[in-house]
């Protein structure tokens, strides 16, 4: 995730509310987090058209909502909760669009990952993302944040609106039974 100062934020916060600069900044804005916020979605939903499209309704949304950003949180923080909703929503979409109960949905996005053409060979990687999808939704946010992101607990718990002590549980639990996955699968 881009490091943001908080000058830089306020300016850039600044020049997105100026019509003049806003089209301009939010370029910026695009091109900052677009690679970061991509793979955000992307363990989420496993599928790359599915991510690129919700990452566009990402930032469309951030467009859309700019002058209601009153700079509480980080830039960032604020754009990956609009990220992450906009991946539960989709997810439970899916969920009722193909007659899913959450207690299946780890197969099928297990079956997600195997059919993924953008999914590279390796096999150890390859089973990494099977145990992780294996996890309860939750679970399987903390663990990408932290894991892949190394985003430190307090910003996840600004995120996800979920305490400190909470998310550090999550992460413990989803490191167990990954853990418990590759013993389980070898």
């Amino acid at each position: 995730m881009p490091q943001e100062s908080q000058k830089e934020t306020h300016e850039l916060i600044d020049r997105l509310r100026d019509p003049d600069s806003c089209r301009k900044a939010f370029a910026e804005v695009i091109a900052m987090y677009t690679e970061p916020l991509y793979w955000q979605i992307r363990r989420m939903v496993e599928n790359h058209d599915d991510a690129n499209d919700l990452l566009q309704n990402t930032f469309l949304k951030a467009w859309s909502s700019i002058e209601n950003f009153r700079g509480d949180a980080k830039l960032s923080t604020w754009l990956y909760k609009i990220a992450i909703n906009e991946s539960i929503t989709f997810l439970e979409r899916e969920r009722k669009k193909h007659n899913i109960s959450i207690d299946d949905e780890d197969s099928f996005l297990i079956n997600s990952i195997e059919a993924d053409e953008y999914i590279d060979g390796d096999e150890l990687r390859l089973k990494l993302r099977k145990a992780i999808a294996s996890l309860p939704e939750k679970q399987r946010l903390v663990f990408n944040m932290k894991y892949y992101d190394e985003m430190k607990y307090e910003q996840m718990s600004e995120i996800l609106g979920t305490s400190v002590g909470a998310l550090k549980a999550s992460y413990h639990l989803a490191v167990k039974k990954i853990e418990q996955y590759f013993n389980d699968n070898d």
